[in-house]
């Protein structure tokens, strides 16, 4: 029964996955409901319910589009199979307990805002007002240990934010200071501070990379959201094992 409600759980993840593709593409421009259905957007095509099927459209189609033969961009499956991914560890991780919501809503938020990181370098403050109130709703009804802690963790996501972007002048934006506080409330203050940290790391070792690699420009802005989301999801899930682990260390 259990492999029964993952297999549900990434089924439906992947279908969110395909919405919250849309959502990314859409919010910034504000266009979300300009037009109802998904559409190519080189040829405007309409597509039809066979076109829509997560992941395996893109597989089917070869990841072109069957009107224009233009290429789909890969993050349409790469969402969709780690939103679905996602959804499935999470009901393996938690069951059908209440904390299980906020972990659902939780990657929805990162899943949209990496869509809109990755393709605007922006992160929607309407995406944030979206999920903050059920983030509130969700630590009532399930609240961390002690109950304040997510108020700490508000606070400090969005001091230390904002007190990186002083001293840096600008070297992160304002959109990952509000996301840190709204992840402060899911996480608390310690696994939000973790969150920092590892988001820092992938971003100094993977961006080094990166630029070692395509030789970019060094003034080139690189989108942080990517790091934070990673870093997000492993400080929710692990941040008990991960301070375990550091203790027994040192």
């Amino acid at each position: 029964m259990t492999i029964y409600f993952a297999i549900v759980f990434f089924m439906f993840g992947t279908v969110f996955g395909s919405f919250f593709n849309v959502v990314g593409l859409r919010v910034p421009k504000g266009m979300m409901f300009e037009s109802e259905r998904s559409y190519c957007p080189s040829c405007s095509h309409q597509l039809r319910a066979c076109e829509l099927i997560p992941v395996l459209s893109y597989v089917i189609q070869r990841g072109k589009c069957r009107n224009c033969r233009v290429r789909i961009s890969p993050m349409y499956p790469f969402i969709e199979s780690v939103t679905g991914l996602l959804f499935a560890s999470a009901f393996l991780y938690f069951g059908l307990h209440l904390e299980l919501i906020t972990a659902l809503l939780l990657i929805s938020m990162l899943m949209i805002v990496w869509v809109t990181d990755l393709s605007y370098m922006i992160i929607p403050d309407k995406v944030l007002l979206f999920f903050l109130p059920f983030f509130l709703i969700m630590r009532v009804l399930s609240p961390l240990e002690p109950w304040y802690d997510a108020l700490i963790g508000a606070v400090v996501g969005f001091v230390v934010l904002a007190g990186i972007i002083l001293v840096s002048k600008g070297g992160m934006g304002g959109g990952d200071m509000k996301l840190f506080a709204v992840l402060g409330i899911v996480l608390g203050w310690k696994a939000t501070l973790l969150t920092l940290f590892l988001a820092s790391l992938l971003g100094a070792v993977i961006g080094g990379i990166i630029l070692l690699i395509q030789q970019a420009d060094r003034k080139q802005p690189i989108p942080f959201g990517p790091y934070i989301i990673v870093a997000a999801l492993i400080s929710y899930f692990y941040s008990e094992e991960i301070f375990s682990l550091y203790v027994l260390l040192f």
